[in-house]
């Protein structure tokens, strides 16, 4: 068995990371799941959250992705996310505005599609605040 696992995470404006690599952690919506070669293979839900890539036993890369689903077999793992932006480019200011306008949203929905829609777009702000090490209430 190999020390490496495949990893691919792919967005829908582009393939943003295609490396071997020791390890990576992706939030699930059931919890964080580490794969590591040999994995059980699984198809899951992702949530708003930080992907993080491990190299040489650390993290050598943290990614923001906004949701999706992840498929994992033995030798790989795929992370197709709706949004993906490396922890580094996010930006306090866009996140808290973006987190503003998402809660505008929720208090004006009609409907049942518009609610959920907003909620998703609070929960992604708020990890991404989150992921910045801000807390969405502080604000």
């Amino acid at each position: 068995m190999t020390d490496m696992v495949e990893f691919e995470l792919v967005s829908p404006q582009r393939l943003v990371k295609s490396q071997s690599v020791g390890m990576v952690v992706v939030p699930c919506s059931e919890g964080d799941i580490g794969v590591l070669p040999g994995h059980t293979p699984l198809i899951g839900t992702v949530r708003p959250g930080v992907v993080d890539i491990h190299e040489d036993g650390k993290v050598a890369e943290s990614i923001f992705v906004s949701g999706g689903f992840v498929e994992v077999t033995p030798e790989r793992c795929t992370l197709l996310a709706e949004e993906a932006t490396a922890v580094g480019d996010l930006k306090q200011d866009e996140a808290q505005a973006r987190l503003e306008a998402a809660q505008a949203a929720l208090d004006k929905v009609d409907s049942d599609i518009a609610k959920v829609n907003a909620e998703a777009e609070v929960a992604t702000a708020e990890a991404m605040l989150a992921a910045l090490g801000v807390s969405a209430a502080a604000h």
